[in-house]
């Protein structure tokens, strides 16, 4: 019943939404940043999800987020922070409803199979950043079981700044996103699988779980920005900042927190 519930109210509350968001993109309206925040949390709200952000983000512009991914609750959790945009592999776009869900967000997908379409990606991230709000990277390339962090990929992060010029132009901002809780009672490690999104699991059953359980807290932990430095250097760094942001997260020794919501 209550995952009924949740889905008509989220059809209901994407039917106002879309229309609204569409238009600001076409006209260009400065409602265009902020409807996807303010849906966001309302989607959060409806299925039952708390983020409490540790740190904040940089005030540096251009600015790169990077983060560990571990399910598809990471686009609203994060989304609902503030204005940015994200970076997804070309395949999303064709996910039916998501994709054009994403689109809306002004997700800039990239086809990492096809060199022909590098010159038009770095120009449509490069405009996201100009813009002034920050470009979500998971720099995994994939999704883990959200007890560690995967290795990232420079490869990644260092086209991400190449289009913005190359070199030390974008800052990057390493953070980690941690699922601490389920019902108010600790997500072990045995048990957090059951709100991570990876793997060969398949999207629709694992949606329904998530709204039949509800009650999920997660902590966004912001890490301290980095400039300069080549791609590489730059991505390990980021990656064990990362790494040591959500270990500190999963055994609670993280600082206290600063924005609950």
């Amino acid at each position: 019943m209550r995952v009924w519930a949740v889905l008509v109210a989220v059809v209901l509350a994407t039917l106002i939404g879309l229309p609204l968001q569409w238009l600001s993109l076409r006209l260009g309206l400065p409602s265009r940043r902020w409807i996807p925040p303010v849906f966001h949390r309302l989607l959060l709200a409806l299925i039952g999800v708390r983020v409490t952000s540790h740190g904040t983000p940089a005030g540096d512009r251009p600015l790169i987020i990077v983060a560990n991914h571990v399910s598809w609750l990471d686009i609203p959790v994060l989304g609902s922070r503030m204005p940015l945009g994200f970076i997804a592999k070309s395949e999303v776009g064709r996910w039916p409803g998501i994709g054009m869900l994403a689109r809306l967000q002004r997700t800039v997908f990239v086809d990492r199979s096809s060199r022909a379409a590098t010159g038009r990606v770095n120009e449509a991230i490069a405009a996201r950043l100009r813009e002034g709000d920050p470009v979500v990277l998971f720099a995994e390339g994939t999704s883990s079981d959200g007890n560690r962090v995967l290795p990232f990929r420079s490869a990644l992060l260092g086209a991400t700044r190449e289009a913005f010029g190359g070199g030390p132009g974008a800052v990057v901002q390493p953070v980690a996103i941690a699922y601490v809780r389920q019902a108010g009672l600790p997500l072990g490690r045995a048990r957090r699988p059951l709100v991570a999104w990876y793997g060969d699991m398949d999207l629709v059953p694992h949606l329904a779980e998530v709204l039949r359980r509800g009650a999920i807290d997660v902590e966004l932990h912001f890490g301290e920005p980095i400039a300069g430095g080549d791609r590489k250097a730059v991505t390990l760094a980021a990656e064990r900042a990362s790494r040591a942001l959500l270990a500190a997260a999963l055994t609670g020794r993280s600082r206290p927190p600063d924005s609950p919501a």
